[in-house]
């Protein structure tokens, strides 16, 4: 077991590299506009995953996707000899469902926002069901004594 500050280095070292060289890696026109958002590597320094998103619409992502897993054995070469560890990681190449979470989070809040709008539209309009004042006052009849009391 590797010590936890060490495999965070590496997997920042990871992320530096790949993203840096991902073009002069894969060298392949259907990978589109990618960004190496985050690298875990588990505590044996065994295994690393590697996350990513994709800017375009869904054909995009799919034809990035499926070239950097076709070139999965590229980018481990790479990261191995500029790394200089004994035992390269394995990469584990996932899309990152971040960027898709806060878009459902930001469509969430908008329609609470619409709600809570409406709602404050139809307060405004609003009276009370009963009296203006429904607190009894000592200028009530019975004053100073509840109903129900014995004094």
């Amino acid at each position: 077991m590797a010590d936890p500050a060490r495999a965070r280095k590496i997997a920042d070292r990871i992320q530096e590299l790949i993203a840096a060289n991902l073009q002069q890696v894969v060298k392949d026109p259907d990978l589109g506009f990618v960004t190496i958002t985050d690298v875990r590597v588990t505590g044996d320094l065994q295994h690393a995953s590697v996350f990513y998103t994709v800017f375009g619409d869904d054909d995009q992502r799919a034809r990035s996707a499926e070239v950097l897993e076709a070139n999965r054995g590229k980018l481990r070469s790479f990261v191995g000899k500029q790394l200089g560890i004994r035992l390269t990681p394995t990469l584990e190449i996932l899309p990152d469902g971040v960027p898709e979470n806060a878009s459902h989070i930001d469509d969430l809040l908008r329609s609470a926002r619409e709600r809570d709008e409406d709602l404050a539209r139809s307060r405004a309009s609003a009276s009370p069901a009963g009296d203006a004042d429904p607190y009894r006052t000592k200028d009530d009849e019975g004053e100073g004594t509840p109903p129900g009391s014995d004094a």
